[in-house]
């Protein structure tokens, strides 16, 4: 996983409510593409036009919101299905920071568990921040500090779990996480081979 520490550019402002992730990606390409293929099937329904051609009114469409690694999102971002690969859409896209005044539970997690960085914010301070996101003036967006520094200079601070900002910022999932940890899980294993012997038996 992609270590997240720090992350500079556009913020692209999608103020639109409860988006779910069946908006987000639909389920056919999840089916046929990898996850690095995902990018141009973001928010295809309301991306593009019925011929296939960009919808210039689409915010990531606009020009100088192409390639935006910031969304600002609306109220209930990433609802719906638990579909992980809404999260791989979103990466694909060049995305690897939502701001939003809430998330869908699992969506939230499942940004965590794939390196993108989910900022919860009351609504007032989204909306503020998408007004001065509109011309594409970039944001810095710094994990380390915890804070957004949006243009002209000013500073929001945001909270994040210490455990899941720790993983992001050193590029680890559960999994790896859990490998930071081996030493301690063989240390724990001999000790209970010796105090447990039959246990071990039984395993084997």
């Amino acid at each position: 996983m992609q270590p997240f520490t720090r992350v500079v550019g556009p913020a692209a402002p999608l103020l639109r409510q409860n988006v779910d992730t069946d908006l987000i990606i639909r389920i056919e390409p999840l089916t046929q593409l990898k996850p690095s293929e995902l990018g141009p099937h973001a928010f295809e329904q309301i991306r593009y036009r019925p011929d296939g051609s960009d919808d210039p009114d689409f915010v990531l469409n606009r020009p100088q919101f192409r390639g935006a690694p910031i969304l600002i999102a609306g109220r209930n971002f990433g609802c719906g299905s638990s579909r992980e690969g809404a999260v791989w859409a979103l990466m694909s896209a060049g995305l690897r920071c939502v701001i939003a005044e809430s998330f869908g539970d699992i969506f939230f997690a499942n940004c965590f568990q794939n390196g993108m960085l989910p900022i919860a914010l009351p609504g007032a301070t989204v909306e503020r921040l998408a007004a001065l996101a509109a011309d594409g003036a970039p944001f810095d967006v710094d994990l380390v500090g915890k804070v957004v520094r949006a243009p002209g200079g000013e500073t929001v601070p945001f909270d994040v779990d210490a455990q899941r900002r720790e993983a992001l910022l050193e590029g680890l999932d559960e999994i790896g996480r859990t490998r930071k940890r081996d030493a301690e899980i063989a240390a724990w294993q001999a000790q209970d081979r010796t105090a447990r012997p039959w246990i071990w038996q039984l395993a084997s």
